[in-house]
């Protein structure tokens, strides 16, 4: 019996086990795994397509030009000769080798590193009151594609940067596309796109060596945000636990800007759209990202492909924070327009109107994940957007980005930004069009295609909903309520527990001890005055600087416990427990925990000294890690079973997991292997028992609250 059976071992790379001597049969393109899907088959103008969903695909038994003749050789150049020139008259050498030149296209300038992942959206039908919107209404369900991705770095960078996260969804709505763009912080760096150019520039390397890739941790950063005050609520979040998620599929996503919808009764509300995920928000530890990083630098995409092939399918709620759409757009001394600024849940509740589940991988990256567009100006009836000016500026980068990066203005057209509904735009022409349109005259009005298309009015159209604009002059200004840059800052940091507020204290520490200039560090530090006395005492001290003065800039403000990530319970289904055995380990302890693992809907990663399989004949169950290729970061939390002998790896495992608050259970005399490192049989979140399934159960107990938080203060 295989690993890959009971339980269930995601991973495997293709849909069959290959054979050890190379194929001789002729036989057609593989299937898809079972978790895998690419979009559904529609025309490039969005009608259902007749074609089969393995039609998108490569066809045939048989290896040919892109002009479909066969090919009988590709592992030979045409040459004058065996060992002469190569002739230019090669067409196959000369098509190959053109198609490898470009079939890269540019990356993304931001948010070049994602993954992604189909799904559905099933609506809980209770949003009608504030919205018209049609995925949003009773019984509507609706095809998503879901992409996750770290901003700065480029496409080879490592998923576990301290970083924001893109968490971008397309809904394949019946009255059209509507991309939901957001990211896993609620508020972003600036207040105006103007500045967005100047972010990123400052975010990015540095402009002379191209280093540092995929950080903060430098002075361009610091300079400009420590410059431009109104970066600091932002630049909370991202020093805190929040900038280095646990999973993908554990983080939270915000639409961060406010935007304004309106129900069938013609009423409109302000909303700001969240994605809670149903693991709940957990992240690693500073210790955990950097082994991550080096230890499997593609740990988050791995992470939620595995998710999706195992069956757990990562989960979020939908949620609307609704706020009255007054003439003033404020709520509760909060300037709604502000994207540098939160509404508390505890002021705006969050109303959950539907969940999004993701069950099918991409077939292919490039493909889909790569060429999937996003835009914040494609919206749905019900749903429009504000003058808020962040949002305003968005409006026309990620429309010009597109026509760059895609290649020109058809690149709805590819099939994973197909519409799933008729589509009759007018458009013509223009570089890579599929479509074969009809008629001779696109334009309006005509009279030569009987008028066609038509404008409508219904209940289906899209809407701008008309708004009074004050009068005023041209002026490049901002509200005075934009000018509060610290006050929210303040908000976030006193809503963090003891330990998130080390932790951030410490990225702090790290990230301007990364800085060259010392007037840099000095200015940053005089910002976290106006924040917290202790957060800026703490900082200065660990950047052997002198604190500045108490600032008081941001007086009154209340904690928002929401915005903590410790103190509840969540399910445990997808993580992955390590279980550590060895040839001299009783087969029942194995097969006892494996079950229990996987029963709780875990996966259970066995671990021995070296590879194959434990036990005897059809018994026996395959190895699926060794001492070799683990490391304690890849598991949630480990179980030791008798039989194992010390060792340096098993030492580093045991006090990396100890040092990182994951649950560690022992089985009968394996909790001998506590005493070298020093942990006692009774610290929390620990677990020793001579029934295996008693310590397992102890151990998915423990892990509904992600670590074993009461070992932080030992």
């Amino acid at each position: 019996m295989s690993s890959e059976e009971s339980p269930f071992i995601p991973g495997k790379p293709a849909s069959s086990t290959p054979d050890f001597d190379e194929p001789q049969r002729p036989q057609g393109p593989p299937e898809a795994k079972p978790d895998q899907s690419g979009p559904r088959p529609t025309t490039p103008t969005g009608a259902t397509s007749a074609d089969e969903q393995d039609a998108q695909g490569q066809q045939g038994r048989y290896h040919t030009t892109a002009q479909g003749g066969r090919l009988p050789d590709t592992n030979h150049s045409l040459k004058a000769g065996a060992r002469g020139p190569v002739l230019i008259q090669d067409h196959h050498l000369r098509e190959k080798i053109t198609h490898f030149d470009h079939e890269r296209i540019p990356e993304r300038v931001v948010h070049a590193r994602g993954a992604a992942a189909h799904g559905t959206f099933v609506s809980y039908g209770n949003a009608s009151s504030v919205t018209k919107a049609g995925f949003l209404q009773a019984e509507a369900e609706t095809e998503v594609f879901t992409r996750f991705s770290t901003v700065v770095g480029s496409r080879g960078s490592p998923d576990v940067a301290r970083d924001t996260r893109g968490f971008a969804t397309k809904f394949y709505t019946s009255e059209g596309v509507f991309d939901l763009v957001g990211n896993n912080f609620p508020v972003f760096f600036i207040q105006d796109a103007l500045k967005f150019p100047d972010i990123v520039h400052a975010a990015k390397p540095h402009p002379d060596r191209e280093i540092p890739q995929a950080q903060s941790a430098h002075d361009t950063f610091w300079d400009f945000v420590s410059l431009h005050t109104e970066a600091t609520h932002h630049t909370m979040w991202q020093m805190s636990d929040r900038a280095i998620p646990r999973s993908l599929r554990m983080m939270e996503g915000f639409g961060v800007n406010t935007f304004r919808v309106q129900n069938s009764a013609g009423e409109t509300s302000l909303v700001k759209f969240h994605w809670k995920p149903e693991n709940g928000v957990h992240s690693l530890l500073w210790e955990e990202a950097q082994l991550v990083n080096g230890f499997d630098p593609d740990f988050h995409r791995r992470d939620l492909a595995d998710a999706i092939e195992a069956g757990a399918y990562p989960r979020w709620e939908l949620g609307l924070q609704v706020m009255p759409d007054s003439e003033d757009e404020m709520f509760e001394g909060i300037d709604l327009l502000d994207p540098t600024k939160l509404v508390p849940e505890e002021l705006a509740p969050v109303r959950a109107v539907g969940r999004l589940t993701l069950d099918r991988n991409p077939e292919n990256y490039f493909a889909e994940t790569e060429q999937v567009a996003f835009h914040p100006g494609h919206l749905v009836p019900g749903i429009d957007v504000t003058n808020d000016p962040l949002l305003q500026g968005r409006l026309f980068s990620y429309l010009d980005t597109q026509l760059t990066r895609l290649g020109g203005p058809n690149f709805s057209e590819l099939p994973i930004n197909r519409p799933r509904c008729p589509v009759n735009d007018m458009f013509r022409d223009g570089m890579h069009q599929t479509a074969v349109h009809q008629g001779v005259a696109p334009y309006k009005p005509n009279s030569l295609d009987g008028g066609n298309p038509f404008s409508t009015e219904d209940e289906h159209a899209l809407i701008d909903v008309p708004q009074p604009v004050a009068e005023s002059v041209k002026e490049r200004r901002a509200s005075a309520s934009f000018d509060d840059h610290f006050s929210q800052a303040r908000l976030f940091w006193l809503s963090l527990t003891g330990i998130e507020r080390q932790h951030l204290a410490d990225a702090f520490i790290f990230e301007l001890g990364k800085c060259y200039e010392e007037t840099i560090r000095r200015r940053e530090v005089k910002n976290l005055a106006a924040i917290d006395r202790e957060l800026c005492e703490t900082v200065a001290t660990g950047l052997g600087l002198k604190a500045p003065e108490a600032d008081d800039r941001a007086p009154g403000v209340t904690a928002s416990p929401a915005l903590s990530q410790i103190g509840r319970r969540w399910p445990v289904a997808g993580r992955k427990v390590g279980i550590v055995a060895s040839a001299d380990t009783p087969f029942d302890q194995i097969t006892t925990v494996r079950a229990a693992v996987a029963e709780a809907g875990m996966v259970p990663l066995l671990v021995a000294p070296r590879g194959g399989r434990l036990g005897e004949g059809s018994t026996s169950v395959a190895v699926e890690r060794t001492y070799a290729t683990m490391r304690s970061v890849e598991f949630d939390a480990v179980v030791l079973t008798e039989g194992i002998e010390s060792s340096t790896e098993v030492d580093v495992l045991i006090s990396e997991a100890w040092r990182h608050l994951k649950a560690i259970a022992t089985c009968g005399n394996a909790e001998i292997l506590l005493e070298e490192p020093g942990i006692g049989l009774g610290d929390p979140g620990i677990f020793c028992s001579d029934e295996p399934h008693e310590a397992t159960r102890q151990v998915i107990e423990a892990l509904a609250e992600h670590r074993a938080w009461a070992r932080a203060d030992m």
